[in-house]
């Protein structure tokens, strides 16, 4: 922006930042905290504060956790190479602070002591990864009636997981679905107390980027401008910023099947590789997008509920909002979210994970909130990370 306010910028996620000249008063829970810094540390004091509050850690044991994710986040794909075709899954452990890697029960001694020898602990399933992520694919082509919610493989219970809202169970439409569903390999259902929808809010006061009477919220830095959900805003699309600034434009746009896009900045607006802390945490640097496994920690910044976070419970997940929109290769959490805050910015310790696409829930009651992959908007529109 030409005109920043780095404490409490309200453009959730990663911003683009301007000169120090600060426009408008700040929010009260932000006008007299210290002027905003970036730890060095691997993890930021606001990010420790985040998962203290939702996880009900201490401090030492949020940093041990992080330490733990990340030991695991590198032993994850030595550990799926050791395993081979006979690799299941994989999940992060939060009791035991290990990754937890799944391996058929076919598979050799000598692959069993491979995989061990990486760190990870080994859980013996009936099928392979490949096996439940191609009953998955079959899944994804048929057509999911409104009751159902979405659909992702769990490798923890060595099934396709069906969600359907709780309400509709009984509906025939859901029935059929269940059925032809069951047909394609091992699947469970799950009952879900509502359909999830996205998150992107009508046109309010505080500090968002809008797109026509959208407001949304920023996910990441890229050189050259910055990645966010596509339900935001179309290609050709103008986006303002929270001063009502020109920013730039939608250079790339898709929704439904995927839920990313990517505004080109301008104007005097330029990139930073910073997650927002909101004025009651510091702020949080960006140093890379390797993959958190399922059962790490996770948290989400956007410019309605700010700072909440949860455990990544999914990769891969197919979801069908409540409109009818399906989009494929979600990844599933438990953090909360609300309107507004789609595009924002998913993080795991210090690595860029994705951004907001929907949920069901608030942040008061809870809910489950997906999330796109920020590698894959990446590598869909030739993007760099902006990272520190």
């Amino acid at each position: 922006m030409r005109r920043s306010r780095l404490r409490h910028l309200g453009l959730a996620g990663l911003l683009v930042l301007g000169s120090l000249t600060a426009v408008g008063t700040l929010p009260a829970s932000a006008a007299g905290a210290p002027a905003a810094s970036v730890d060095e540390r691997p993890a930021s004091a606001g990010l420790l504060d985040a998962m203290q509050r939702d996880f009900g850690l201490t401090r030492d044991q949020a940093e041990d956790r992080l330490a733990a994710e990340r030991d695991a986040t590198e032993v994850e794909p030595v550990a799926r190479r050791a395993a081979g075709a006979a690799y299941g899954g994989s999940w992060f452990d939060a009791d035991t602070g290990r990754l937890t890697v799944a391996v058929t029960s076919d598979a050799a001694p000598s692959t069993l002591s491979a995989v061990r020898a990486t760190g990870a602990q080994v859980r013996t399933v009936e099928h392979s990864a490949r096996q439940l992520d191609a009953a998955k694919a079959r899944v994804d082509r048929l057509d999911a009636p409104a009751g159902v919610s979405g659909w992702h493989v769990d490798q923890r219970a060595g099934t396709v997981v069906v969600d359907v809202v709780a309400s509709e169970q009984a509906d025939n439409d859901v029935q059929r679905f269940l059925k032809q569903a069951r047909e394609t390999g091992p699947v469970t259902v799950r009952a879900v107390p509502s359909a999830p929808g996205t998150f992107a809010a009508g046109t309010v006061g505080g500090d968002p980027y809008y797109t026509g009477n959208v407001r949304c919220s920023i996910g990441f830095s890229v050189h050259g401008g910055f990645v966010t959900a596509g339900h935001c805003g179309r290609a050709g699309a103008g986006v303002s910023g929270w001063d009502g600034s020109y920013i730039g434009t939608f250079q790339g746009s898709s929704f439904p099947d995927n839920d990313y896009a990517w505004v080109s900045v301008g104007s005097g607006w330029w990139t930073v590789p910073v997650v927002l802390g909101w004025g009651t945490v510091s702020d949080q640097l960006v140093r890379g997008s390797n993959v958190a496994p399922v059962g790490a920690s996770i948290c989400r910044s956007g410019s309605t509920t700010h700072w909440h976070c949860g455990t990544v419970l999914a990769h891969n997940e197919t979801v069908n909002y409540s409109d009818g929109s399906v989009v494929h290769q979600l990844t599933k959490t438990s953090v909360c979210a609300e309107g507004g805050d789609s595009g924002g910015s998913f993080i795991s310790g210090d690595q860029a994970q994705g951004v907001t696409s929907g949920g069901w829930g608030n942040c008061s009651s809870g809910g489950e909130t997906w999330f796109q992959p920020v590698n894959e908007i990446l590598n869909r529109y030739g993007l760099t990370l902006h990272t520190a």
